[in-house]
């Protein structure tokens, strides 16, 4: 963050101190992307003209008064595409090759031999056809998969996708796939699209991959689903509520895959996340446009209509840049969860 204190100042705060900062600060850089402290400490005046959020979903952030106010929101697209994308592939082989009956019966000491499934030719449905479900589509392809999508707009001849289907038709795409990705910012359309209606149009030896956000996913449902032999398993990156309690069935199930919300922590991802605020803070202090504006009622960045955006007028004189953080670690170093 020294660039960030070059071109302004700046204060590091945790969640008590949200409420007394706000005030005085131009500009918001929310690290902790899940932390659900903003809303109540938002001042009834209007906040900040421009908060940044360090991650892609921005939905902890669409309160009623942000939203409806000329607050300027900015995400970090495009940091954890590639990383995500490899961790799917990752996914989709250790489902295919038995990696985790592997492991258990390492640990077991047990010997027995298995067939396990080919990946050429199988068929990925990525829900969501933002950067980072292309950047998943691109991934699969190569590895041999035939890829579709399901997004807003639908469309032939997409260059990753090939077919773009609309989500809203998402319960016909479900009954072909043989692996479900979920890439879709949560949205109040978004919002539960997972749920038994889904699920029972799944093929029952397909397999379901969560890296969107965990509320995309209707859990109970998924939960009756599995133990029912309904879907052949899940690889779950994200929750509705995080950390998973440890009561969650999900944590004993032989078929499903929990990782603790990091399919896009690779090393190096700390830095990049500042580097592009810094990149975005000098622009704002220029006067220049933002990159990765958000259009607050869709929920995500508009790749069609988004351009850069000037997040309100520059005044001279150094600027106040508030950085929100809940742990005891400086934000440049911060040890929490990934966007």
């Amino acid at each position: 963050m020294a660039e960030a204190e070059r071109l302004g100042r700046v204060r590091y705060v945790r969640e008590p101190e949200l409420a007394e900062a706000l005030p005085g600060a131009d500009v918001l850089f929310m690290w902790d992307f899940l932390s659900d402290a903003l809303p109540g400490a938002w001042p009834s005046d209007g906040g900040p003209g421009w908060v940044h959020i360090a991650s892609a979903g921005v939905d902890r952030l669409l309160f009623p008064r942000l939203v409806e106010g000329g607050t300027v929101v900015t995400n970090s697209r495009g940091i954890f595409d590639e990383p995500i994308a490899e961790y799917v592939l990752g996914l989709v082989l250790a489902f295919a090759k038995d990696l985790h009956t592997t492991v258990r019966l390492q640990a077991e000491r047990r010997w027995r031999h298995r067939e396990t499934e080919g990946i050429t030719g199988a068929r990925a449905l990525v829900v969501g056809t933002g950067p980072i479900g292309r950047a998943i589509a691109r991934r699969l392809s190569a590895a041999g998969l035939a890829v579709s999508g399901a997004g807003r707009t639908a469309r032939d001849a997409d260059p990753d996708f090939g077919v773009v289907r609309p989500v809203e038709g998402l319960g016909e795409l479900l009954t072909t796939a043989d692996y479900v990705i979920l890439a879709a910012p949560l949205t109040p359309q978004t919002r539960g699209m997972i749920d038994t209606a889904a699920l029972d149009r799944m093929r029952p030896s397909a397999r379901l991959i969560n890296v969107g956000r965990g509320a995309l996913v209707a859990e109970a449902d998924l939960v009756k689903a599995l133990l029912d032999g309904r879907v052949a398993g899940a690889a779950l990156d994200v929750f509705e509520d995080e950390p998973l309690p440890p009561s969650s069935p999900l944590w004993d199930m032989p078929n499903v895959i929990v990782s603790p919300h990091m399919s896009g922590d690779v090393v190096g991802w700390r830095d990049e996340l500042v580097r592009l605020f810094t990149d975005n803070l000098a622009r704002h202090v220029a006067g220049r446009p933002l990159r990765n504006v958000v259009d607050k009622r869709l929920g995500y960045v508009d790749s069609h209509q988004n351009g850069p955006h000037q997040a309100g007028p520059h005044q001279a004189g150094p600027h106040q840049a508030g950085s929100h953080q809940a742990g005891p670690h400086h934000v440049g170093s911060h040890n929490g969860g990934r966007p």
